[in-house]
């Protein structure tokens, strides 16, 4: 297996842990902030899926899915094109608040679907391509796209363990 195909499988990764809860999750947990909390699962949720977006598209040097596709007016949120959640305030994370469960696993699926298609355009090569020069050592594609996988499974293990608490 080469990086490409690992970077593929962990592309998945995601939205295959999502799927595992995706039955236990109701509709009423999507918007609690379990111990106050800002962070609810629909913002967990919703961030996962925009950071991967915003940055697949950053280094695809294309158009976010969020506005490309329509994904901005279907979750009609009070937060600008450019808005992932990094940086939220309590009161903006709070702001996010989803109703459609399904609206937030069919982001995160087309996201993934689109941040697959560009890893099938990246050969061996492109891995180790240094991308942003600001940090020491210097970031790579291969490693800001770990980075970002990995992160949305934090925050997707993070809404697994809301989902399990039982005053959740």
């Amino acid at each position: 297996m080469n990086g490409i195909a690992v970077l593929q499988d962990l592309a998945h990764r995601p939205l295959d842990q999502l799927d595992l809860l995706w039955d236990r999750v109701e509709v009423s947990q999507l918007n609690r902030h379990p111990g106050g909390h800002p962070n609810s699962i629909a913002w967990l949720l919703w961030h996962s899926a925009r950071e991967i977006d915003a940055q697949v598209a950053d280094l695809a040097g294309r158009e976010q899915i969020w506005t490309a596709q329509g994904w901005q007016e279907r979750f009609d949120l009070d937060v600008s094109a450019g808005d992932h959640g990094f940086g939220h305030t309590e009161d903006q994370a709070r702001s996010v608040v989803v109703e459609d469960k399904d609206l937030l696993r069919g982001y995160l699926d087309a996201v993934t679907a689109e941040s697959t298609d560009y890893l099938g355009t990246l050969d061996e090569s492109d891995l180790g391509e240094v991308i942003d020069t600001q940090w020491d050592p210097p970031v790579t594609r291969g490693a800001r796209l770990v980075s970002v996988y990995a992160d949305a499974l934090q925050h997707i293990g993070q809404a697994a363990y809301i989902t399990g608490m039982s005053d959740a």
